[in-house]
């Protein structure tokens, strides 16, 4: 029943996305689009439900979409127990790793809603594709949680 119920919503949502969705643009920098990214999730259902799994499906690099698409499955598997910890999150930290002309490599501490800190890899790379992506930073990767320590 809650497979199905996420499906349909995510259907729902997607036919229905609104201004409040900030879409890639050349402008946006490697650092900007991973903050979007994540405050998006730590307010996944503001102003809906799954909206923040929705504003970081639209910053998904589409080499990476043909692995995590569509967006229904992108958020189920956002719902999966590796990423769940991102989703309504208490903070974030973003660190830059290394940033050259054409991918952009930063070190994510995340402490979840429970106290937990985790650390992930996340990478960014530019679309260089015609279309509506072309010049756009957009993740193309992002590690499994590495648990950094656990609340007590």
């Amino acid at each position: 029943m809650r497979l199905f119920t996420l499906i349909t919503f995510f259907c729902l949502v997607f036919t229905t996305i609104s201004a409040e969705i900030i879409k890639p643009t050349p402008y946006i920098e490697p650092e900007n689009v991973i903050s979007i990214q994540l405050s998006a999730l730590q307010e996944n259902n503001n102003p809906y439900e799954n909206a923040g799994i929705v504003q970081t499906w639209e910053f998904a690099h589409p080499s990476n979409r043909k692995f995590t698409g569509p967006i229904e499955k992108f958020g189920m598997m956002m719902y999966s127990p590796a990423y769940i910890i991102m989703l309504n999150h208490n903070k974030h930290n973003i660190i830059e790793i290394e940033i050259n002309e054409n991918s952009a490599f930063f070190f994510i501490e995340l402490i979840d809603k429970n106290g937990n800190q985790y650390g992930f890899r996340w990478i960014l790379e530019k679309v260089f594709t015609e279309g509506n992506y072309k010049d756009c930073w957009m993740t193309i990767s992002v590690s499994p949680p590495m648990l950094l320590s656990k609340s007590t």
